[in-house]
């Protein structure tokens, strides 16, 4: 192998040279032996025991309550500065039955069959801009309770991926979604022009919605008929609460679910790491934005 070549022959040759001459990057083979150093047995106070390590995935599995799988695992040990190879992990929660909870499939809650206006595609699954509050998508699901259907609506800045308003109600009518609305208005005040997506739900296309978008000038951008792709950030939330939460529960009151996602909710914004952001939580994403707006501004 190149790299036991190299470590070798290091004592007589540069290393990067060496790199060069077998045509293989340094930065992979500096990155070989620091994994190799962190797994090493032979290398005391280097290596967790298995056991050890076990402790730390089942921690880490608990806090997220089940919803994260192995790579998010992973990336969570390596922020806490727990030195592991990401395939040691994998191999120790398949061994100990350990993983992230199971996919299901959901009903679609759209009502699209009204004659209100329709708005046009505007955002045309351009789901990255390049600032916090310049495009906002929104979506209705809802939970099962034992005393009936409990429906919630989010807005989520695309930017960073942060829920930032959201409304549970027991029922899908305007307010659902105006409130949802308003309350992310209230916590971010953005600029007029923000693009406001979602489908084509007949909540969305209301006129008591509709007034509201214009108050606050917002532009309105509906996904194409049918066509769940076209607002895929929000499809892929409905995923994490509801696979990564709630697959599994049962709420005997729409009160104990509401508790259930609110508690869901701050741990998302705050704590979950998301694979879009590069694995850190949409908060700290945006904070990390702020900080480097500051530092231009100085």
């Amino acid at each position: 192998m190149k790299y036991a070549w190299i470590e070798r022959h290091k004592s007589c040759w540069p290393v990067i040279r060496q790199c060069e001459a077998l045509n293989v990057s340094s930065s992979g083979y500096f990155g070989h032996q620091r994994r190799r150093i962190a797994d090493d047995p032979a290398i005391p106070g280097k290596r967790l025991s298995d056991a050890a390590l076990l402790v730390h995935i089942k921690a880490v599995h608990a806090a997220s309550k089940g919803e994260y799988g192995w790579p998010r695992i992973w990336q969570e040990l390596r922020a806490n500065n727990v030195r592991v190879w990401k395939e040691r992990v994998r191999r120790l929660m398949k061994i100990h039955g350990i993983k992230a909870r199971g996919k299901r499939k959901f009903v679609v809650t759209t009502d699209s069959k009204h004659n209100l206006p329709i708005a046009p595609n505007l955002l045309n699954r351009n789901f990255q801009p390049d600032a916090p509050n310049r495009v906002w998508a929104s979506d209705i699901t809802y939970i099962q309770t034992d005393t009936g259907w409990l429906y919630l609506a989010v807005v989520l800045d695309l930017y960073s991926r942060q829920i930032v308003g959201w409304s549970m109600q027991p029922h899908m009518q305007s307010s659902l979604v105006t409130d949802a609305l308003k309350m992310a208005w209230f916590r971010r005040r953005p600029e007029p022009g923000l693009i406001f997506h979602s489908d084509r739900g007949s909540q969305y296309c209301s006129h008591a919605f509709q007034n509201i978008l214009a108050e606050y000038g917002m532009h309105c951008s509906m996904s194409r008929k049918g066509n769940c792709w076209d607002n895929a950030p929000v499809e892929s939330l409905w995923g994490s609460l509801k696979v990564g939460r709630l697959y599994g529960m049962r709420f005997e009151t729409r009160r104990q679910a509401m508790d259930e996602v609110i508690d869901w909710l701050n741990y998302y914004n705050y704590r979950r790491l998301h694979s879009t952001l590069n694995y850190i939580s949409p908060m700290k994403f945006e904070q990390n934005w702020l900080v480097a707006q500051l530092g231009k501004i100085a």
